[in-house]
């Protein structure tokens, strides 16, 4: 049996959950709060009543709203500028995962003198943080359970910030704060949750027991329900549904961490501007076949969980059916067929292979090593579009 640690913070799940935070934050003898969030999750109201309810409770609230996507390292050190001037002894977010991932990072620096080019990494952050509650408003980075931050650095690459100490004291998850998501952007979203289920699943090196259940039970409630909540954005119990399953994902692969999906997603998020988890729907069909000789077996494994009722097979009828359902899964969600849907082109290819081959931190979790041809090769096939759900 693998030997292998869990760490969850503790976990407040179902509708109206978020009027909790201020209970919350009481508890945590919070006098001053730094809400870390974005200007469109903002402007849309999803806060109002949130930071209502903390200035009703006599709690002095300082709201950073200069959230962007994929955050760079002066956002971040910008907001835990302003909580360390302020005086911030605790820190909240509501917000999608780049929110989410500032947030853990600015309770850290500002109880902190490290600095952000000192912890990127796996557990090299070490020292204390401020009490942080975690809400996140999409179904698909996990980030409100994970010990992970992402953040793109002056050079256009993105790099880790690897801790247990970023796990936040409180994940609240409310699905009623999802309701207002576009197709496009739940579609995403839900695909990325996906992938850290199944990335979990077949992870090679920490791959453990409570991972893998969490994965499976990730992957049954996600893929039941990315179909109907695309369609149809006001249903509430699919979305209580997408929200669990990404929760339980994100627990899944903090534990038994990404790979090559990832991998290859992260450049074309930083060169191109790509939205995360498109990045990674872009890419992920043609990293499964690259995988399929190795895992097949473990992809086997998951073709009834996806697709219910399924008969199994044989393992090589059983991957090729679960390859075929994740395809036609991002076909009903209308994931563009091709890089070039997204401005890629072939004189690209070359810089994002090589920069995927710098995210040794992941690749090395790759049931099947992967090397720079064969990346390549991979984002070529992804620029042609052959064997995608579109061309098909």
């Amino acid at each position: 049996m693998v030997h292998f640690t869990f760490h969850t913070p503790y976990i407040l799940f179902g509708a109206g959950a978020s009027w909790e935070i201020v209970g919350l934050l009481k508890g945590c003898k919070a006098a001053r709060v730094l809400l870390v969030t974005d200007k469109n999750v903002r402007a849309a109201g999803v806060t109002r009543k949130v930071e209502a309810a903390i200035a009703e409770a006599g709690i002095k609230l300082t709201v950073f709203d200069g959230v962007v996507a994929d955050p760079p390292w002066h956002v971040i050190e910008a907001a835990a500028e302003l909580c360390y001037e302020r005086g911030c002894d605790a820190v909240l977010s509501i917000g999608g995962g780049s929110a989410l991932d500032t947030a853990k990072l600015v309770a850290y620096l500002a109880r902190n003198p490290d600095k952000l080019d000192d912890i990127y990494g796996v557990e090299l952050a070490t020292g204390e943080r401020l009490p942080l509650v975690l809400v996140p408003t999409t179904a698909g980075t996990g980030s409100e359970v994970t010990p992970i931050s992402i953040v793109t650095t002056p050079t256009n690459e993105k790099k880790a910030v690897v801790s247990p100490r970023l796990i936040p004291d409180w994940a609240i998850l409310d699905p009623e704060l999802t309701l207002g998501l576009p197709p496009q952007v739940t579609a995403a979203a839900g695909i990325d949750a996906m992938v850290h289920a199944i990335e979990a699943y077949t992870s090679k090196i920490k791959k453990n027991p409570i991972s893998d259940q969490l994965a499976l039970k990730a992957l049954a409630l996600l893929s039941a329900n990315l179909r109907k909540v695309y369609r149809d954005g006001s249903d509430l119990e699919a979305r209580s549904e997408m929200l669990l399953g990404s929760m339980l994902a994100g627990m899944a692969f903090a534990h038994s961490p990404v790979a090559a999906v990832h991998a290859l997603a992260y450049p074309i998020g930083a060169i191109f501007h790509v939205s995360h988890g498109l990045s990674n729907a872009l890419v992920l069909p043609y990293v499964l076949e690259f995988n399929r000789s190795a895992a097949e077996a473990l992809y086997a494994e998951l073709s009834d969980v996806i697709q219910p009722g399924y008969r199994r097979q044989s393992d090589a009828a059983d991957a090729a059916a679960f390859i075929a359902e994740i395809k036609a899964i991002c076909r009903d969600c209308e994931v563009p067929g091709s890089l070039s849907a997204v401005g890629i082109g072939e004189g690209d290819l070359s810089r994002l292979a090589e920069d995927a081959m710098k995210q040794t931190r992941l690749l090395v979790n790759n049931p099947r090593e992967l090397d720079y041809d064969q990346a390549r090769a991979i984002y070529a096939r992804a620029l042609a579009g052959r064997g995608s759900a579109a061309s098909e």
